[in-house]
């Protein structure tokens, strides 16, 4: 199996990963509206999740060993994929309309960037000095969008693109730590290790505060800007190129554009209608669209107010 099929089959698996995780952590804060953090430590529902969080992050960082950052950063969209037919089911309704489309534009986009962006395993690493760099300029840029204290789309891009970063300085760690030419633990890894869980750390709580001011437009916000800031280091960088010249830049681009599209639609998606014998709220249209993705029932899902958070951010869902 080729490095570059390796990356994508475990950024599938995480993708997966993540989605289940989603799909536990939404539900249960339906059903748990309310509930402390001790009740939810003693809960075994609570504790899968985890585990499925921590096993899909884990598998994030191996396919990042295998693949170039312009390949795995956007697989992670499968995740809003992954979750509407797993949503459905335990809901169990159908997959809708709007649904479909926006999986179809998001998984014909992401194939066209697959096409080109699939390389080699990746083999360069960012020196101590463009770590810090990226870590500067990336401090600013987070700086400026998160100015002020109202949440909104600003807040939701500089998540993204705090997590985007942190993945690319998890490759660097990934790829460094595995090269047996050099100590396993030196002031590089250690160093860059320690930038990673800031910005990890950093993007989560961005996106917490960004969902604030409600969940559709910035988790699409997230979902786009994490691949893009992973991209650009990647490319500048990383020595990481696109296939096929200009035709295969222009390919990109389109299916970039069209998994963005697709990405929106799955986040626009409205709440499931009532069961049969029972008047929908149409004022109800649901503004968190993982609970929506994931189909909750209305019930469950106005036990909670979408605008405030959750203890299961979706906030989990970005990848590092």
């Amino acid at each position: 199996m080729s490095a570059a099929l390796t990356a994508v089959v475990l950024s599938l698996f995480s993708a997966v990963a993540y989605a289940a995780a989603a799909v536990a952590q939404e539900r249960l804060a339906a059903r748990s509206a309310g509930t402390g953090l001790l009740r939810l430590l003693g809960s075994g529902a609570w504790w899968g999740s985890v585990t499925l969080n921590a096993a899909a992050a884990l598998l994030h960082v191996v396919a990042l060993k295998y693949g170039p950052l312009t390949v795995v950063q956007p697989l992670g969209a499968l995740t809003l994929v992954a979750a509407v037919p797993m949503g459905a089911r335990l809901a169990g309704r159908r997959v809708g309309a709007l649904e479909w489309r926006g999986t179809g534009f998001t998984l014909l986009g992401l194939g066209a960037i697959l096409v080109t962006a699939s390389g080699p395993a990746p083999d360069d690493v960012l020196s101590v000095p463009e770590a810090l760099a990226v870590a500067g300029a990336t401090a600013a840029l987070i700086g400026t969008l998160s100015w002020g204290a109202r949440p909104g789309l600003r807040h939701a891009t500089a998540s993204g693109v705090a997590s985007g970063v942190a993945s690319a300085l998890t490759q660097t760690v990934t790829v460094a730590a595995t090269d047996r030419s050099g100590p396993l633990l030196s002031m590089q890894v250690v160093g860059v290790a320690l930038l990673v869980a800031v910005f990890a750390t950093g993007g989560l709580l961005l996106s917490q505060t960004a969902y604030r001011g409600g969940l559709g437009a910035p988790l699409a916000v997230v979902t786009l800007a994490n691949p893009v800031a992973a991209a650009v280091i990647g490319v500048a960088l990383l020595g990481e190129r696109l296939q096929g010249g200009a035709l295969g830049a222009l390919l990109a681009l389109a299916g970039a554009g069209l998994a963005a599209w697709g990405v929106v639609l799955l986040t626009r998606v409205n709440a499931p209608a009532a069961p049969v014998g029972e008047e929908r709220d149409d004022t109800a249209e649901e503004a968190h669209p993982v609970a929506a993705v994931l189909a909750l029932d209305p019930a469950g899902a106005s036990a909670e107010p979408a605008l405030v958070p959750r203890p299961a951010d979706p906030g989990r869902l970005t990848p590092l």
